[in-house]
C-alpha cells in the first residue's frame, strides 16, 4: 500500500468523528485563531471563483460560498466528500465536490480560480510540491494562494513515542499567580519527515490518528518560489483577550504561535 492511500484511509475512518468535532464547533483552534486570521487575510470575495484545496467535510468551503464566493471543494478522502454532499443538499450553496488527489486534480480547471486556499491541510498532504503544481495550475495570472499550518518551527510532534517538540511544566518555576509556568522544548527541527498526530482530546467524540509531515519553513518556500508563488504576507495567529477568557489553553499562543498563515501570488511566467 502506498502511503497516501494509508494517509486517506486514516482521513475515512475519522470522517464521522472529524466531522462532529468541526460542525459542532468544538475546534477552537480553528474557530478562535487560525480561521479570524486566515479569513481576514482572503478578505472580500464576492464574485470571486475559489477552490478549497484539502476540504475535508466542507465546513470552510460554505463560509467562503456565504461570503459570496463560486466554490469548489477537492478532497481524496471519499467519506469526507459524501459528507460534504449532504450538507449541500441540506443547505444549497452552490458547492462544487470532487473527490480528488491534491497532488493531481484532474477534474480541475487550469488558469480558472481568482483564490486557492489550504486550511491548516498541506502538511497532511504527502506529495506537497506537486500539489503546489497544481494549485500554480488552476490560479488565474496574479490569482492568490493562501494557506495556514502548524507552525513548522513550533508544531507539536511525536516520532516513535518521543515528543521532540512539546510543553513542558517547569516543575520549579511559579508565575506571580503562584501558578506553574510551561515553556515549549524543542529538541529536533531539522530531518523529522512523517509523524502521527494523535486525535484524543476529550472533546473528541471517537479519537482517532492521522499521518502528518514535518517540513522547515525552507522547504515550503523552496517549493513555492519554484511554482511561482511569491509570498505576498505572512501571519502568525495570536488569540485575543476574549478567546483566551473563553478557552485558557489558548493562552500558551500568546507567547509562542500554533500556526502560520501565507499568502502568495501567482506571478508571471
Amino acid at each position: 500500500m502506498r502511503k497516501d492511500d494509508k494517509i486517506m484511509r486514516e482521513w475515512n475512518d475519522a470522517a464521522r468523528s472529524f466531522s462532529d468535532f468541526v460542525r459542532d464547533r468544538k475546534d477552537y483552534f480553528r474557530e478562535k485563531l487560525n480561521n479570524p486570521a486566515t479569513f481576514k487575510i482572503i478578505g472580500n470575495v464576492r464574485g470571486k471563483k475559489a477552490l478549497d484545496l484539502a476540504c475535508g467535510e466542507g465546513y470552510n468551503a460554505r463560509i467562503l460560498a456565504r461570503k459570496g464566493a463560486t466554490v469548489v471543494g477537492v478532497d481524496f478522502s471519499p467519506r469526507l466528500i459524501k459528507l460534504a454532499k449532504e450538507k449541500e443538499t441540506k443547505e444549497r450553496l452552490g458547492i462544487t465536490y470532487y473527490i480528488s488527489d491534491a497532488a493531481d486534480m484532474k477534474d480541475v480547471q487550469s488558469n480558472h480560480f481568482d483564490l486557492v486556499v489550504c486550511f491548516m491541510a498541506l502538511q497532511d498532504i504527502e506529495n506537497y510540491e506537486k500539489a503546489l503544481s497544481e494549485v500554480a495550475r488552476v490560479l488565474k495570472e496574479d490569482g492568490r494562494f493562501i494557506f495556514s499550518i502548524p507552525h513548522p518551527c513550533f508544531e507539536r510532534v511525536v516520532k516513535g513515542g518521543e515528543s521532540l517538540i512539546d510543553w513542558r511544566l517547569e516543575e520549579e518555576a511559579r508565575n506571580k499567580a503562584g501558578k506553574k509556568s510551561s515553556h515549549l522544548e524543542i529538541k529536533q527541527y531539522f530531518g523529522i519527515g512523517t509523524y502521527e498526530t494523535q486525535w484524543d482530546m476529550k472533546r473528541i467524540s471517537k479519537p482517532f490518528r492521522t499521518t502528518s509531515f514535518h517540513r522547515t519553513l525552507t522547504d515550503y518556500f523552496r517549493a513555492l518560489h519554484v511554482n511561482t508563488l511569491l509570498i505576498s504576507r505572512l501571519v502568525e495567529p495570536r488569540p485575543t483577550s476574549k478567546a483566551v477568557s473563553e478557552y485558557p489553553s489558548l493562552r500558551k499562543r500568546l507567547k509562542i504561535p500554533q500556526s502560520i498563515v501565507i499568502e502568495t501570488r501567482k506571478m508571471k511566467t
